[in-house]
């Protein structure tokens, strides 16, 4: 027999169902890495290419003026 997973309470209450209705319409996720997430990609645009881009250019010129 397949694994069903266990009993939630949260979720026989409801309280999951709430709380990804308020993420949802808030825009804001309620998890810590959710939110970690959300603003690694506010800063990086979704993609480490820009940062990295940034270092290589910012190390090049420290190297010149040094």
């Amino acid at each position: 027999m397949a694994n069903r997973g266990g009993f939630s309470m949260k979720r026989a209450l409801g309280v999951s169902k709430v709380k990804s209705k308020i993420s949802r319409a808030t825009g804001i996720p309620l998890t810590k890495s959710g939110r970690q997430r959300k603003v690694g990609k506010m800063v990086t645009g979704g993609c480490m290419l820009p940062v990295l881009f940034f270092l290589i250019v910012f190390s090049a010129l420290l190297s010149i003026i040094a």
